[in-house]
C-alpha cells in the first residue's frame, strides 16, 4: 500500500484497537493469477508478541481452498470522507479523501478441531452479541455440530502490517484543524476524532 512516512502508524496498541473497532474486513487471496475476496467478521487477538486474526467463512465458499501456505491480505477500513478545497485557507488546493486503513498479511491456518471451532464462534458471539450468549450456550450439541460443519474456521498469525492514516498531516496543524471543524459540521465525527488525535505539531 502506498503510504508516505507521515501517514504511517506504528503504535501496536492503536493498530489493534483500530482492527477490533473495524472488525468486518475483506480477506483477499490470489492463486494462479486470480484474485478472490470475501467480506468476513474477524476477531483480533494478541498472543504474546503476535497479533492473530480469527475468522470463518461458509464451507461452500471456495476461497478457503486457496490456503496452500500462501500469504493472504486482510483489509481493515476505518472512517473516511471527502475533503473539499473550500475548507483550506490556501486557495490553490484540490479535492482529496481522508481515511484510515490497515493491510494485515499472514498465512492462514485451518482450525479443524470441533471444540476449537466452537470456542472461536463463542468468542465472536460474546464480543458481538453478549445478550444472546446464554441462548448460544443452550443450543443442542446436534444443531451446533451441524452448523460447525457448514463453516470453515481459520486463524491468520500476522507477519506484517501496512498502514495509512491519510489525515492531511502534510498540510500542517492549522489546515488540519479547519478540516476537522468542517468534518464535524458534516457529521463525520469518527474521522474528525481520529484527525484530532493525530494533529501535527
Amino acid at each position: 500500500m502506498y503510504s508516505p512516512p507521515y501517514n504511517r502508524v506504528e503504535d501496536r496498541a492503536e493498530l489493534v484497537e483500530f482492527m477490533r473497532a473495524n472488525n468486518f474486513p475483506v480477506l483477499v487471496t490470489g492463486l494462479g493469477g486470480s484474485l478472490h475476496a470475501s467480506h468476513l467478521p474477524a476477531m483480533v487477538q494478541e498472543e504474546g508478541e503476535r497479533i492473530v486474526i480469527d475468522m470463518h467463512m461458509a464451507h461452500a465458499n471456495a476461497q478457503w481452498r486457496e490456503f496452500f501456505d500462501e500469504e493472504v491480505m486482510v483489509i481493515f477500513s476505518g472512517p473516511h470522507a471527502y475533503v473539499s478545497p473550500r475548507w483550506y485557507e490556501e486557495t490553490e488546493r484540490v479535492p482529496t479523501w481522508n481515511y484510515a486503513a490497515v493491510h494485515a498479511y499472514g498465512v492462514p491456518k485451518l482450525v479443524t478441531d470441533e471444540a476449537a471451532k466452537h470456542a472461536s464462534q463463542r468468542r465472536l458471539v460474546a464480543a458481538i452479541d453478549p445478550q444472546w450468549l446464554p441462548k448460544f450456550d443452550a443450543l443442542s450439541p446436534k444443531y451446533v455440530s451441524g452448523m460447525l460443519n457448514g463453516i470453515v474456521n481459520f486463524q491468520i498469525p500476522v507477519t506484517r502490517i501496512e498502514t495509512r492514516w491519510k489525515l492531511s498531516q502534510n498540510r500542517g496543524r492549522r489546515e488540519m484543524e479547519l478540516i476537522v471543524a468542517e468534518l464535524e459540521k458534516a457529521g463525520e465525527t469518527a474521522l474528525a476524532a481520529l484527525m484530532r488525535k493525530h494533529l501535527v505539531d
